[in-house]
């Protein structure tokens, strides 16, 4: 079996490594190919990788190249893991739009709206040469926001799923809570990726007893504190939101906090140098504690289980993935993609059936899909007035005044990385 992974110089990518070293019962993987285009950083990841495969006795070999054509070429599976621009765009991204008073963040409101333009060419152009390679291999995309880039990759016909971590967190933290393994732990997961809602937590799989109601009431303040949320709030919606639902539940106050401190991604730059510092050590060969400030907890787990699943190896019969509707969600058109459980395995992944959503989440998710579509629209076409309507579409920003002032700040910040600009 030979899995590439695009993006492969990320410091993310030892939390991938040590996933499948760990995991490799599940998925063995012959060859596993880092594909990245700053030679100097994939030459620190991948030397770190092959000393985890060797410390921890894998037998597959690890290949570092910078040419995507070389790297995809037969492989079963192409992860997706990329950051066009880099932190530098990232920290453009998280601090114009505050300029406005909107909030600033990498995949959310106007700054998630710069990354799908920067970045759906590029995958759509990575997912063309995997398929004149190998038109059978499966594209997971982990790249953000992976619902646009997971609807634009489907939209032009490539073998997709969407995958983020999100879900799995909130299993591991469920399970921990509720003291019992994490297998044990389905999630009445839906939405759209960054814009999902726990509304049961099922003990067994699908057809469990929802126990939701018991886990709020036992570990309420822990949910409430992890999620950065007042208690009050997963009260009185009786589910769990995601982290990034903070963004509309209280988005002023998260405004007002992001001015007064430095961005994420300053932070994230500074770790990183620190990582890559950790990295070059020949001594090293296991992922450092410092990666797991990085982000992305859990991702390898979730990474392996899909792809055994998608390439026939066994892994869990559900999970949660980014993938076409198809009906699941009514009030949505079927060609959009939204986060769900889904049965998962050679053919793709089918979404579960969703009870009848409350109006105080399908709301939402219908606004936030017409935003998406509209941002799609604006990545593959390009062109100012595509930006602006995206902008005016989406409920964090939402007024005309907003909405100019955003997309010219948009394009001048993102001029190098836009064709038609």
């Amino acid at each position: 079996m030979k899995l590439a992974v695009v993006g492969g110089g990320s410091t993310y990518t030892p939390e991938l490594i040590d996933g499948f070293a760990r995991l490799r019962d599940s998925l063995p993987i012959e060859e596993l190919v880092l594909v990245d285009p700053a030679a100097d950083r994939l030459e620190l990841v991948g030397g770190l990788a092959r000393r985890i495969f060797a410390k921890q006795g894998h037998p597959g070999r690890i290949v570092t190249t910078s040419d995507v054509d070389a790297g995809v070429a037969d492989a079963d599976a192409v992860l997706l893991q990329l950051r066009v621009g880099g932190q530098a765009a990232r920290n453009q991204d998280e601090t114009w739009p505050l300029e406005c008073g909107c909030v600033g963040q990498e995949t959310t409101g106007a700054g998630g709206l710069a990354k799908a333009l920067r970045t759906v060419p590029v995958v759509l152009d990575i997912a063309e040469r995997v398929r004149r390679t190998n038109p059978n291999a499966w594209i997971i995309d982990f790249t953000n926001p992976v619902g646009i880039v997971t609807r634009a990759l489907l939209q032009a016909g490539h073998k997709a799923v969407g995958l983020c971590n999100v879900a799995i967190g909130f299993q591991r933290k469920f399970a921990k809570l509720l003291d019992v393994a994490p297998g044990e732990v389905h999630l009445d997961h839906v939405g759209l990726n960054h814009l999902t809602w726990e509304t049961g937590v099922r003990l067994g799989g699908p057809q469990g007893d929802d126990i939701l109601p018991r886990l709020l009431a036992e570990h309420g303040d822990a949910v409430a504190e992890d999620l950065r949320m007042p208690r009050a709030i997963v009260d009185r919606l009786g589910v769990v939101p995601s982290y990034y639902l903070r963004y509309y539940y209280q988005h002023d106050a998260v405004v007002e906090e992001l001015r007064t401190k430095p961005s994420r991604a300053a932070e994230v730059a500074e770790m990183e140098k620190q990582l890559l510092e950790m990295y070059g050590d020949p001594a090293l060969d296991e992922k450092p504690e410092l990666l797991a400030k990085r982000g992305g907890a859990f991702y390898s787990e979730a990474a392996v289980d899909l792809a055994a699943s998608l390439l026939g190896n066994g892994g869990s019969p559900y999970q949660v993935v980014n993938t076409v509707n198809n009906g699941t969600l009514p009030f949505l058109p079927d060609d959009a993609v939204i986060e769900v459980q889904a049965a998962v395995d050679g053919s793709g992944a089918k979404p579960l059936s969703v009870p009848k959503l409350d109006p105080l989440y399908a709301g939402l998710i219908a606004n936030v899909t017409g935003y998406e579509d509209l941002a799609l629209q604006a990545a593959v076409h390009g062109g100012r007035e595509r930006v602006f309507k995206a902008l005016l579409a989406h409920p964090l920003v939402g007024q005309y005044a907003y909405a100019e002032q955003l997309t010219d700040s948009l394009i001048a910040h993102n001029r190098e990385h836009l064709a038609w600009a």
